[in-house]
């Protein structure tokens, strides 16, 4: 028996269930993993933002987290791409039962991985001050801004390797490495962020320190797993020498995941700017709104990872079930995966809506100059109770996205993602603020959720029509 020979026996013996066993089962063994991997993930920047909010960095610090994180939406918009893309098309490729070229493909993404970081280093360095203040850093925050942005910009090809190789490991069946990487990570960020920000009172370059120093130990975990531990390919220095036309289906499949970061970027950028202008010219100011936004977004982050995990966690069951043709097991998937999502949706709706203070009160009080807490603890409230009104939907379309992307369907995946984003929201945030002033901005998202979910269902609709046929 050759090489190739044994790892196609391999496989087939140790994941034949994809295709067999019960599928709550299957959803609860490759997603809790998943989803816990990406909670923590989360953490990476979520921890960061607790610590300044409750250190005497409090709102302006928040502030100054939140304009750098478009940064790390466009490094994590390349290591996604990459990533997604080499883990849907393995897992696409192991239900046809074609094991022969999957390693070139992940081998090419990791090269193309660390040349994206260099490249994003070499651009965002020196024009630091002018894409922060783009991103809606203002004169009190953008000092603090950019002594965040120093350290984490240094570290982009550990971040961006992490990411890539995350998804990898998640694919090859391993969903436990996959989660291990990412906790043991977040433990060392949470406990050197309480050593760097309060007793050495490092800042805001402590707290970056804390976060790079994370994921230099994540990195090396999903190092040693693929070096060892891989199941279904293994990854040689042939591996590395680019083969774009390998690549080439892969970068299909994970064009999706491009786009949605892609359109973050563009969101917290418009966002920012509008909140700012308009807040200045209402009773909240110009820099609570940009705070809360930002808090907002990490919370947001942890409901739409759950998600993400679950969508993520099953995509070698649905990439594997896809490639072997099992059209009614796909479907089923799908409607079990959905009922996760729309749980998932209603229960952060009701935490949302009935205990939005108590929330946005873990990130600490506003104790900065210039900022009346009164007002600040208002449009905390009404951020939460309006732009998360309908986060049920977006989970459906984000799960729906996923879905798609790990089916094979490239088109239909970016095409939900740009309907709610590019379509929809970055407009109304545009366009509602001229009428509604900085509330205007809250409620561009609602809308845009109900719009991008008719839309979504439509298009489930006629992808099931075409399994059918």
């Amino acid at each position: 028996m050759n090489k190739q020979q044994a790892t196609e026996t391999s496989f087939e013996q140790g994941n034949r269930y994809f295709g067999e066993e019960k599928i709550s089962r299957l959803i609860l063994k490759f997603s809790v993993p998943c989803v816990l991997s990406l909670l923590v993930s989360a953490l990476y920047n979520i921890i960061d933002q607790i610590f300044i909010g409750n250190s005497e960095l409090s709102i302006l610090g928040n502030g100054a987290t939140g304009v750098v994180f478009p940064l790390f939406v466009i490094a994590q918009a390349f290591a996604w791409w990459f990533g997604d893309g080499c883990a849907a098309y393995l897992n696409i490729c192991q239900g046809k039962k074609n094991f022969e070229n999957a390693h070139k493909a992940i081998g090419t993404g990791v090269v193309l991985t660390l040349a994206a970081s260099l490249v994003l280093i070499a651009v965002f360095f020196p024009l630091k001050y002018e894409l922060l203040t783009l991103f809606g850093a203002r004169e009190k925050n953008i000092a603090l801004a950019v002594e965040y942005c120093d350290v984490i910009l240094a570290f982009f090809p550990v971040m961006m390797l992490m990411n890539m190789l995350n998804s990898i490991v998640r694919a090859d069946g391993s969903p436990g490495w996959a989660m291990a990487s990412m906790i043991s990570g977040a433990v060392v960020n949470i406990a050197l962020d309480a050593v760097f920000i309060f007793a050495l009172r490092w800042g805001m370059a402590g707290a970056a320190w804390a976060t790079v120093i994370g994921q230099i130990i994540s990195l090396a975990v999903s190092v040693f797993y693929l070096w060892r531990k891989s199941k279904t390919f293994k990854l040689g220095l042939k591996s590395f020498i680019p083969d774009f036309k390998e690549f080439s289906g892969a970068a299909k499949l994970g064009v999706s995941s491009f786009i949605t970061q892609a359109i973050i970027v563009i969101i917290a950028t418009v966002g920012n700017n509008m909140l700012a202008h308009y807040g200045e010219q209402s009773i909240y100011g110009e820099y609570s709104p940009i705070a809360i936004m930002g808090v907002e977004n990490k919370v947001f982050a942890v409901v739409i990872n759950i998600v993400v995990g679950i969508c993520l966690g099953c995509q070698p069951i649905i990439g594997y079930n896809v490639g072997a043709k099992n059209t009614k097991r796909v479907k089923k998937l799908y409607f079990s995966i959905l009922l996760c999502t729309l749980i998932i949706g209603a229960v952060a709706t009701l935490i949302f809506e009935l205990f939005p203070a108590q929330v946005a009160g873990l990130f600490g009080d506003p104790v900065s100059d210039g900022v009346d807490p009164v007002t600040y603890w208002q449009f905390a409230v009404k951020t939460f109770r309006i732009y998360l009104m309908l986060v049920s939907f977006t989970c459906f379309i984000k799960m729906t996205s996923i879905f798609f992307m790990a089916a094979g369907k490239p088109v239909f995946s970016t095409v939900v993602s740009l309907i709610r984003d590019l379509v929809c929201l970055i407009p109304l945030i545009c366009v509602l603020p001229i009428y509604l002033g900085v509330e205007g901005v809250l409620w561009a998202a609602p809308i845009a959720d109900g719009v991008a979910a008719a839309v979504t269902v439509v298009l489930t609709v006629v992808w099931f029509k075409s399994l059918n046929k």
